[in-house]
């Protein structure tokens, strides 16, 4: 009888265990405690971005090529938490779109946005099956778009500003702008200086962020001077490989960065980097 009585305790505790986990689970994932998280995640020679409002609402801009979203997502969100509000594809390349099919599998997912590129690859259809599995019809992401995350939390697309359709891949590439109160961060995708010249001309001053994500993993085809100087970040982040093929980030990039003061990070040196903002500024953690 005393056996018994012992194993239903430990049942019992068994069950309120978990209960608990799970309860505990919920609550850390919307306890953001007022703070933006942006991250950008260690996921090899690509990009993939990951932002969760102050409310808790979440956006992943791009997915890396393979599997390793979903090791850092992990890292990041409660284990109990399987939604993703908006998944943003810059342009169909690999480096950023071939692991978003794992993550509509694992997550279900509100909103697609992407640019409109034309792509007949093996990598954009499985990216275009696994969100028609999901119910989803893409939304093309174009200039003066807002997607309101959060009371003084919005991310703006800044570009394309016109039908991409047949353009190349880097060219079509979705630029946005994070705002939370005084801060922001410029998501480039792979964006070349001509588009960053474009850019610059119609913006200006307005494109002032604090953390600017280089264009085309810090290559020299990006990051120009003009561009440099109207944005003005403190932190550019560079998502590259370890010892990748294309040499990136270019030398001619890193100098312009030491020239302008800006303060380099890479997701080959530090792995995935996570900055929270309470509006006021950015803290990395």
């Amino acid at each position: 009888m005393g056996d018994r009585i012992r194993i239903g305790m430990y049942l019992v505790v068994t069950v309120l265990a978990i209960i608990t986990f799970f309860v505990w689970s919920a609550v850390l994932a919307s306890d953001t405690n007022g703070k933006l998280l942006v991250a950008f995640l260690d996921v090899g020679q690509g990009d993939s971005i990951f932002i969760q409002a102050p409310n808790g609402n979440q956006v992943l801009v791009d997915g890396g090529k393979g599997g390793a979203v979903l090791s850092e997502l992990g890292k990041l969100m409660s284990f109990s938490d399987r939604t993703i509000d908006t998944v943003i594809a810059t342009h169909p390349d690999l480096d950023h779109i071939g692991g978003l099919p794992e993550v509509f599998a694992r997550y279900e997912v509100g909103m697609f946005l992407e640019p409109g590129v034309e792509d007949d690859g093996a990598d954009y259809q499985a990216l275009s099956e696994a969100a028609k599995k999901d119910g989803l019809t893409p939304v093309l992401a174009r200039r003066g778009m807002t997607l309101a995350l959060d009371e003084g939390v919005y991310l703006e697309i800044l570009f394309p500003d016109r039908d991409v359709t047949n353009v190349e891949t880097n060219l079509g590439s979705i630029v946005a702008r994070l705002v939370y109160g005084d801060t922001s961060v410029l998501l480039t995708g792979d964006s070349p200086i001509a588009i960053e010249e474009y850019l610059a001309a119609g913006y200006g001053e307005s494109l002032k962020s604090d953390i600017l994500k280089l264009g085309h993993h810090g290559s020299k085809t990006s990051s120009s001077e003009t561009y440099l100087g109207y944005v003005d970040p403190t932190y550019g982040i560079v998502s590259a490989g370890c010892d990748n093929s294309y040499g990136h980030p270019h030398k001619e990039v890193t100098d312009r960065l030491a020239q302008f003061e800006v303060k380099q990070l890479g997701t080959c040196e530090f792995g995935t980097i996570v900055f929270e903002s309470d509006g006021v500024e950015f803290l990395r953690q």
